[in-house]
């Protein structure tokens, strides 16, 4: 898919619906019960975000606009939640490189 070829309507809201899912609450759900490095869905949305656009996330999008991930565009918002499904596959290994690399966006050092 490309910016050429966008998703249908419907496509794109599914894809905003798993998203949301997966940031709310299947993937805080998984960090707890596994003891993952991040659990907090807010820490989820920046990883994915940050990942999504390359950098930090509200350096490409309006942070005033809610929800951040309705800004992302086709190919940005099917990346996030790919990303988001593999994190759910590999866990905290993964999820610990994702957020270390994060981090360092923000000139940041990983806590753990």
């Amino acid at each position: 898919m490309t910016r050429d070829e966008p998703l249908g309507r419907a496509r794109r809201q599914a894809l905003l619906a798993r998203y949301r899912e997966l940031v709310d609450a299947e993937l805080p759900r998984r960090a707890r019960e596994g003891r993952w490095v991040v659990t907090a869905d807010h820490c989820f949305g920046r990883i994915l975000l940050d990942h999504a656009v390359g950098g930090r996330w509200y350096d490409v999008l309006d942070r005033r606009r809610s929800p951040a991930s309705g800004q992302l565009d086709d190919d940005q918002l099917a990346a996030a939640v790919a990303l988001a499904e593999r994190v759910l596959a590999e866990g905290d290994p993964l999820l610990r490189a994702l957020d270390a690399q994060s981090l360092a966006w923000r000139g940041k050092r990983p806590k753990r």
